[in-house]
Formats: C-alpha cells, structure tokens, sequence
C-alpha cells in the first residue's frame, strides 16, 4: 500500500489539474468554432484529416507525466517489514560488600566485571543484553540492547552496597526481558539469565521463588560462583568471613536447566547462548519509492515528445 511521507506536497498536483482542465476547455471552444467555420477547405488544411484522437494523446502523457511529478514531491513510501532480532540475555551482577574480598585477584567483584564484559564482547551482535545489579534490591542499569557499549560502561559503573538479594535479581531479569518489544513475534524472545554472584541471599524473595518463576516463563538460568570459602572482607571494622553459596546457586541452575560455573572462562560461558536459538520479529519501516514515480515521469515526457514529433513535427 502507497502512503505519502510528506503529504501536503500532494497539492502541486492542483496546479496540474487545472491545466489538464484548461487544455478540455480549450478543445472543446476550438470544436465549436471549427463547427462555425463555414470554409471546409480552409479547415481541411488547418487540421489534416486522419489525425483524430492522435492529437490529443502527446498532451495527454505530458499532463500524466506533470502528475507523476506532482506526486513524487509528497515522497511515496511502501511499508516494508525489516527483521529485527529479539533473542535477549540478561547479566545480573551481585554488588554486595561481600564482593570486595580479595580471595579472587584482584577481588571478586572487579573479577566479575572482567568476565561480565568479555562475555558481552563474545556475544552476536544480533543479540539484545541487559544489565542488573543487586545487593539489598535488584536494579535495571541497562534494559535490554544492542549497543555493547552502554553495557561495557554499566559494568564499569558498578558499586557496592549492603546485602544480597539473588531472587529479586532474577525477578528483576525477568520483568526486563519481557519488556523486550514483540514486533510481530509471538510470546517474550528466547532469553538467558547470566547471574554472578558470592555470597547468601539476605533480602528479598527466596531463590526458590525466582527459580520457579524462570522455569515458567522457560528461562534458564546460568549462575558463576566468584571467590572460596576462605574470603573475608572488613565490615564496620570488623573482619567477617564471606563464603561461598555454591549450593544455592547450583540448584538455581539445575532448577531452570541453565548452567552452573565456579572459575567461568569464556568458552565455558559460550555454552550459555549456543543452544538459545533466535527469535525474528518484524519492524514495519516505510520504504520510499519517489524514484519509481520518477522513472514514470521520464517515460511519458520520452513518450510525449516522440508522438508530437512523429505526428506534427513538433516538440509539443
């Protein structure tokens, strides 16, 4: 279906119409004198019998030709689909105070931050990803895209706080994902769920509560355990140990049929999106086609000129 990008063009093609309407006019008062003209020889010299509707048909393909061009002004445009893909990761990111132990070179968070942004690096470009961070509650830092960048730079940004709260940071992944815009597809985009993290939940829902959700919603998630059960980290002066919970988020990948990472590498992460699939959704773009309106305009001038020439041996 043709639509007009610029529509209010579309009235250059009045000046045309009223020309069009000038040159009936003009036919129709040239035959009523030529029935009053009373010397049909003269006549006969004047207007050369055989031409008949041959005289009209170079005016006719110049006035089309004038429309065309009209028209083309007001820039016509088809809708077109374009396919965009929708296939999403997630990257959720434990900040609390509990990541800033040592045990992990050169500590835990800032190991995290390395791995979370060569994963980003090795990722197809196609693909959406998004940023969470948690410690007390689960924040989005960057919904889901595709501009790396914005994501490399949202890792970088990362800062510590008090608690952690795991579920939330699924819960949290989850609404993000489904924010991802359909564009035509059916149902949220296949996704992943990357959680990094240390420590024990303390706040929020429990991480039963976020595995069961991701399994509904068919979202596996991936979890990579940073640090030994021999880290500390001084809190409030006072230095408190900060183990591992390789249990709890063992189970969370189990749980989900997503996978479960203590020292992750990249082409053990790799394994994360491999079998994720892709999901095209369309975009409707306008496809402008003012050079086909155009085209049209040439011919006919072309075709006008050549008929005026072979039949009156005038340019028009």
């Amino acid at each position: 279906m043709i639509r007009f990008l610029q529509p209010w063009w579309l009235l250059a093609v009045l000046p045309v119409l009223a020309l069009a309407a000038a040159y009936v006019w003009r036919q129709r008062r040239r035959k009523a004198y030529a029935m009053r003209f009373t010397n049909v020889d003269l006549l006969r010299t004047l207007a050369p019998r055989g031409l008949g509707w041959r005289r009209h048909a170079a005016a006719t393909a110049f006035l089309l030709c004038l429309l065309a061009l009209a028209t083309a002004m007001a820039r016509p445009a088809m809708d077109t689909k374009e396919p965009l893909e929708r296939a999403t990761v997630m990257l959720a990111i434990d900040v609390s105070l509990s990541m800033q132990a040592d045990d992990v070179a050169p500590n835990r968070l800032e190991a995290a931050q390395e791995a979370a942004k060569q994963f980003v690096a090795e990722l197809p470009p196609s693909y959406n990803v998004g940023l969470v961070s948690f410690a007390k509650a689960a924040n989005v830092l960057v919904s889901p895209t595709k501009d790396r960048a914005a994501v490399t730079a949202g890792i970088d940004g990362l800062v510590l706080a008090e608690s952690t709260a795991t579920g939330e940071a699924v819960f949290t992944c989850l609404e993000a994902i489904r924010s991802v815009p359909a564009d035509g597809a059916a149902g949220i985009p296949p996704a992943r769920i990357v959680l990094l993290s240390d420590g024990y939940r303390t706040s929020g829902r429990s991480v039963e509560e976020a595995a069961a959700a991701a399994q509904a919603a068919n979202v596996p998630v991936s979890t990579i355990a940073f640090g030994t059960d021999s880290g500390q980290v001084d809190i409030g002066g006072q230095l408190q140990r900060v183990p591992v919970d390789r249990m709890a988020l063992a189970e969370l990948a189990e749980t989900t049929e997503g996978y479960f990472y203590e020292a992750a590498s990249i082409s053990e992460l790799k394994q994360v999106y491999q079998d994720m699939g892709s999901s095209i959704g369309f975009r409707t773009e306008p496809r402008e086609v003012t050079q086909w309106y155009a085209g049209v305009a040439l011919l006919l001038a072309l075709c006008a000129g050549a008929m005026s020439l072979l039949w009156t041996s005038r340019l028009l």
